[in-house]
């Protein structure tokens, strides 16, 4: 079935969508895309039938479906050629799924939704901003500690890891008080030097309005 293109459904500037962007790119893999936003009002019911619970990203695959982020990856990681995403080694590969969890749990909201969502109004909401940026200092903290030295954050090679904290690292940076913060974390700013010029990194990277000239 790896022959059959793969169907995206997505919204440009979901990080989550943007995960499995990078994984399809790292991969290789030809996909059709279908813009999904979850924020609207009139999210079709087609599309319901297929995420009961109204998000992105979602994937379909011939007859088969798959919704939810780390499943997506693992699968299309698994289910086609390419390199490999996912360590070998049995402490790496659960290193990789440990920092994917951290990110998850503890990274999303203090990262995206609060430190970059609180420029994107007409006046910065500081309240939010700040309550983000202390959010996430024990977050960079702890991937701080975990990440790599190979240049990879998880393992001497890109894994999913890699792919899944890229954009929320790149949201975060787009804040000049998120950048002045993240240089005091040296490991993490080597891997971010490492990989921010990746392909697979750059073309993934969504135009926001603000960029546009």
């Amino acid at each position: 079935m790896s022959d059959r293109k793969i169907e995206l459904f997505s919204y440009k500037f979901s990080v989550y969508s943007r995960i499995v962007r990078i994984v399809l790119a790292e991969k290789g893999i030809d996909f059709e895309t279908h813009e999904i936003n979850p924020f609207a009002s009139d999210v079709p019911a087609r599309y319901l039938n297929i995420h009961p619970f109204k998000r992105v990203p979602t994937i379909r695959h011939g007859n088969f479906t798959l919704y939810e982020t780390g499943p997506v990856t693992q699968y299309l990681d698994e289910a086609f050629n390419g390199p490999s995403l996912q360590p070998n080694a049995a402490p790496e590969r659960a290193r990789m799924r440990q920092i994917i969890a951290i990110i998850d749990s503890y990274g999303y909201w203090p990262l995206v939704r609060k430190v970059f969502s609180s420029t994107f109004k007409e006046e910065i909401d500081e309240a939010m901003l700040n309550e983000g940026l202390q959010e996430s200092a024990p977050v960079l903290a702890a991937l701080e500690k975990l990440v790599c030295d190979a240049g990879y954050i998880a393992a001497p090679s890109y894994s999913l890891a890699d792919a899944h904290v890229i954009p929320m690292i790149d949201y975060f940076l787009m804040v000049p008080e998120g950048a002045a913060m993240f240089i005091r974390y040296p490991k993490l700013t080597h891997w971010w030097d490492h990989i921010k010029e990746r392909p697979s990194t750059i073309s993934t990277r969504p135009i926001l309005s603000s960029e546009k000239s």
